[in-house]
């Protein structure tokens, strides 16, 4: 099997796979959108919320924007963010802020709800590391691929959500495939020593 890059940037990154199987193409587009592990915010406390909309309405907006991971996190780490807003305005992302320099939201500019005059906002937010098979909200991006003539090639994109880079995605995902045939094989590998004893 090979890969050769054939453009990158921050959120994309387009690669030539050759000389595999097409099992083992989907298996990968699946673990770039599954396995790979992202922080996102998994609880919300409100201590104030005098707008039009529920709790549980905003803390689903809140736990969607994506929150972009600096170095040194690990991923068993809680990050704490805070959000104190007044109407009158629209309170966007940039309003989360983070307790943790290493970890802040991807992109300032997604509009959570608008506030009216005398309207207040105040809550807490946890996020933790999660993968995307357990929730979309941790979903690092899109991975798709197209098979190229003789069905021993394709052409894949990795379009990452802002958290990680798309190269890290494709890395991730090769290092959760890989554990996860490792664990295969040692399991069967315990199956073969029960049989030997029978």
């Amino acid at each position: 099997m090979k890969l050769s890059i054939k453009n990158e940037d921050k959120t994309k990154m387009d690669f030539l796979l050759k000389s595999t199987s097409v099992s083992f193409a989907n298996l990968l587009r699946r673990f770039v959108m599954s396995r790979v592990p992202v922080f996102a915010i998994d609880s919300v406390t409100f201590y104030e919320n005098s707008s039009p909309l529920f709790d549980e309405y905003i803390a689903h907006r809140i736990g969607m924007v994506p929150l972009k991971l600096g170095t040194g996190v690990r991923d068993e780490e809680e990050v704490l963010f805070s959000l104190d807003a007044s109407g009158p305005g629209t309170v966007h992302s940039s309003a989360l802020k983070s307790r943790m320099d290493k970890i802040k939201v991807a992109t300032e500019k997604i509009p959570l709800l608008k506030l009216l005059e005398g309207q207040n906002l105040r809550l807490e937010a946890k996020a933790i590391s999660g993968i995307g098979r357990d929730h979309a909200k941790y979903q690092a991006g899109l991975a798709s691929y197209n098979i190229l003539e003789g069905g021993n090639d394709f052409e894949f994109e990795i379009e990452s959500f802002m958290q990680i880079s798309p190269r890290d995605m494709a890395l991730k995902s090769a290092d959760a495939i890989s554990q996860r045939c490792t664990e295969l094989a040692k399991g069967l590998n315990e199956i073969k020593k029960e049989a030997k004893k029978k």
